[in-house]
């Protein structure tokens, strides 16, 4: 009797649980790219109908005025320009920059005493360790967007490590200068 009542309310719950979905593809209308959505066919119906609404409406210079004709959605221009610092970091925070390369040693605890040794000259720059050449150690300084912008720190550090060069490396963006 327990199963009698379990399949009949698996088969009721069946029977009333339909489902008119159907993929629907639509064209962004900022880029223009394509967008396949999974939705009820009324539901595409409704937001068809408001659409083409939206798009013949026209405003006149005087007064509100709806237009049977549609027109076409104003098309937003973007400008070809170089993007400033702050909208790169935004899209990727972490880049490919510049860090300074103190020097390469071949210990941790001599990579350790350097690093001390170069914060109490240098307090405000960031100072740390690459352990990927190991047995060597990367000891590195600073984050900078370009070698130009890391120039003038290379010149004060030069003075007291001469091996010291400007090296390409990942950054985060928010620590760069």
């Amino acid at each position: 009797m327990k199963n009698l009542i379990k399949l009949f309310s698996i088969l009721s719950l069946l029977s009333f649980y339909n489902i008119d979905a159907q993929q629907v593809v639509k064209k962004d209308t900022l880029s223009g790219t394509e967008l396949i959505i999974s939705m009820d066919a009324r539901v595409n119906d409704a937001m068809t109908s408001l659409e083409d609404k939206c798009s013949k409406v026209s405003y006149g210079k005087s007064s509100n005025i709806i237009d049977d004709t549609p027109s076409k959605p104003t098309k937003i221009l973007v400008p070809n320009r170089e993007l400033t610092n702050a909208e790169i970091c935004r899209k990727n925070p972490r880049i490919l920059g510049y860090k300074i390369q103190i020097t390469t040693v071949k210990s941790n605890d001599e990579a350790n005493e350097i690093k001390t040794y170069f914060r109490k000259r240098f307090p405000n720059l960031k100072v740390e360790t690459d352990a990927s050449l190991r047995p060597n150690y990367k000891i590195l300084a600073g984050s900078y967007f370009s070698k130009q912008s890391a120039a003038s720190d290379l010149s004060k550090i030069k003075e007291y490590f001469k091996s010291a060069i400007a090296v390409q490396y990942r950054i985060f963006c928010a620590e760069a200068k």
